[in-house]
């Protein structure tokens, strides 16, 4: 039988996406037996994250450095601003590399059963970007949920105010390399209702 501290190292463990109480008691329990090749460098690494990774005041990204290095990049298009809803959307597109402009991270999105309304994320912050830096375009990279969608529409009606501003979003429906018989019904309907003309 585990002893409580034990038991709480699997219960904080466990509480990392993506792990269950057996994949938490697996990783404490190498931890345990490897502590100084495996449990004391995590746990200094773990300290210098906690005292030198800060939330950059401009984007919502997270670096060593506030503003961002992204931000401070001056070979970046500072009048285009992709928006995403977390950290880990903006390293999915800073690892594909084709997206040379800002970022604005939200935050997460809208979602009344979780208690996210509009004040809770940074849609303020964003219009007072598109302002100051005299932005000409937002692309919403929102996710296709529920809640992803209502964003978007929330976020594209608050910046309806701005005259020389082009709101766009990601296209969605069928992947490429997708045969229709396997998709799910959401993702035909998105397909079907966002149909393009093509002769």
């Amino acid at each position: 039988m585990a002893s409580s501290e034990i038991d709480k190292l699997i219960n904080e463990v466990s509480k990392l996406p993506g792990l269950g109480r057996r994949s938490a008691q697996r990783i404490t329990l190498y931890l345990l037996k490897n502590k100084e090749r495996s449990l004391m460098p995590l746990v200094h690494t773990l300290n210098e994250a906690n005292e030198k990774i800060i939330n950059c005041k401009v984007c919502g990204n997270i670096d060593m450095i506030d503003p961002c290095s992204l931000c401070q990049n001056t070979k970046r298009d500072e009048k285009t601003i992709l928006v995403v809803e977390d950290v880990a959307d903006l390293w999915t597109f800073e690892r594909i590399g084709f997206f040379r402009g800002m970022y604005h991270v939200l935050g997460g999105s809208l979602s009344a059963m979780n208690g996210i309304g509009t004040d809770q994320l940074t849609i303020k912050k964003l219009m007072q970007r598109i302002e100051k830096q005299q932005v000409t375009e937002v692309i919403l990279a929102l996710s296709t949920t529920m809640e992803g969608q209502t964003t978007s529409h929330v976020v594209a009606d608050k910046l309806e105010q701005f005259d020389n501003l082009t709101v766009t979003r990601l296209a969605q429906g069928i992947p490429i390399g997708g045969e229709v018989h396997f998709l799910d019904e959401n993702t035909l309907s998105t397909a079907f209702q966002s149909r393009k003309k093509i002769v």
